[in-house]
């Protein structure tokens, strides 16, 4: 069995509800391969869903630098923004998940959860925006399609509140 193989098969056998036997499946595993991207990346994942977010925020920091590419680099943006954001730091999930947007810009979930952090940093128009833009791109049905112009304006016009109070907040501050 190849060490994906067996990553894969550790998560499918998971319990949301008791990550330990993941974590304790998973530890071994990283002796052995201490630098593996992709080994730092599951760890911290069990870790986040086991809710112990500082030390899981390490492993997702270590999995980035060790070089995660592909899906699995999306999914390590967005689940670090995400524990960046539990733990109040909001700037950092923001860079975070703007990195992440850049690198994957057809994310519907990274969007969404981008949306999240704005939200909980309080940029509610920025927050509505963003999910106003993952409507309109990603939502396909026949009743939306007349009005994602609609939808895309409205976007950009709350977009533009949020640009216009961060400027009359940045001249109040000077």
């Amino acid at each position: 069995m190849t060490l994906n193989e067996e990553l894969d098969r550790i998560f499918a056998s998971r319990d949301r509800d008791n990550m330990q036997p993941t974590i304790d499946a998973l530890l071994p595993i990283l002796e052995e391969h201490p630098s593996n991207a992709r080994v730092l990346y599951e760890v911290g994942g069990a870790y986040d869903t086991a809710g112990m977010e500082q030390t899981a925020g390490s492993f997702y920091e270590q999995a980035l630098r060790a070089g995660l590419a592909g899906d699995p680099l999306r999914r390590c943006y967005l689940q670090y923004g995400s524990t960046l954001r539990n733990l109040g730091e909001f700037d950092r999930s923001a860079e975070v998940l703007e990195r992440a947007r850049q690198a994957f810009p057809d994310s519907p979930s990274l969007a969404a959860f981008q949306a999240i952090t704005l939200h909980a940093s309080g940029r509610f128009d920025e927050a509505v925006a963003a999910l106003l833009d993952v409507v309109a791109e990603r939502v396909d049905s026949p009743d939306m399609e007349r009005y994602k112009p609609a939808i895309r304006g409205h976007a950009a016009h709350i977009r533009s509140l949020a640009t216009r109070s961060l400027s009359v907040e940045q001249n109040d501050n000077r």
